[in-house]
């Protein structure tokens, strides 16, 4: 194998061409690069590692087209979980570098295709993520779903009907640009949000309520204070206010009392303070 190897970048065609030209390592040879990279950290056996896989990734990157998202940058994550994967491949699990980087190769798929597949983000959590990949797999194979296949897919997945619903929806659904560009004199921007969504921002009886509110409650709070001895008004200021502040067992020995009787203190003047604005 050539390490000198430039791989070509302007064009894919030319990128899997070149690919596919790199020797297949076999079973003896991977299996000598990688005690090299494990046992002596040889970074021209973690290279030779990478090329020799790299039409494996492409191959897996092929399968994700039908997202709408370009093969080069499949291939260009999917290269990233496989540089991962060599990283931790160990060679004494008597298992081919192919089986075990695949979970990392798709994973990193997985990733980029979740961030990139629509503005707002369409699964978040472990159970939608799984959702996302299978459910666009068995809706090419189901078509319209029906009650029943949802159930269906939903036991299959392991997941409720209302996951499977829900997944659906987003799937079907599209992204809206909030102020799209319309020509001058056009109307059909009203049919965006930025036409019909009010900015309350700037409304002037929301400024004017929550101006008040805050007079309230500061009006309150002082209130609230002026019912507490001067004792209690200190601990508060120096465990909650000050910026150096101070522990139970400092301000116990201040006023010559335990630590519990400084924490019973402060916990009545709290509940002071909290009656005052339920009041």
């Amino acid at each position: 194998m050539d390490l000198e190897l430039v791989l070509p970048t302007g064009s894919l065609e030319a990128y899997q061409a070149a690919v596919s030209r790199i020797a297949v390592l076999s079973a003896e040879e991977e299996l000598e690069l990688a005690t090299r990279l494990h046992r002596d950290n040889d970074l021209d056996a973690a290279r030779r590692l990478v090329l020799s896989h790299l039409r494996f990734v492409a191959y897996i990157a092929r399968g994700y087209r039908g997202y709408g998202l370009p093969e080069a940058d499949l291939i260009q994550e999917g290269s990233i979980g496989l540089m991962k994967a060599v990283k931790r491949f160990d060679p004494t699990m008597n298992v081919r570098l192919a089986s075990f980087a695949v979970h990392w190769i798709k994973a990193e798929i997985h990733e980029y295709v979740l961030r990139n597949w629509r503005i707002v983000k369409v699964a978040t959590t472990k159970a939608q993520r799984k959702l996302f990949f299978n459910l666009r797999k068995a809706r090419s194979r189901l078509g319209w779903m029906t009650q029943e296949e949802i159930e269906t897919v939903a036991s299959d997945l392991g997941v409720t009907t209302e996951n499977v619903m829900e997944m659906e929806a987003r799937l079907n659904s599209h992204d809206a640009s909030f102020d799209p560009y319309v020509g001058e004199g056009d109307d059909d921007h009203f049919g965006a949000p930025a036409g019909y969504l009010t900015d309350q921002r700037l409304d002037p009886a929301m400024e004017l309520e929550e101006e008040q509110w805050a007079e309230q409650n500061e009006v309150q709070l002082k209130n609230a204070m002026a019912q507490l001895d001067e004792r209690s008004l200190d601990i508060l200021h120096s465990r909650w206010l000050a910026d150096d502040k101070a522990t139970l067992h400092e301000l116990a020995d201040k006023y010559g009392v335990s630590a519990e009787r400084v924490r019973q203190l402060e916990g009545n003047a709290i509940k002071k303070l909290k009656a005052a604005f339920v009041a």
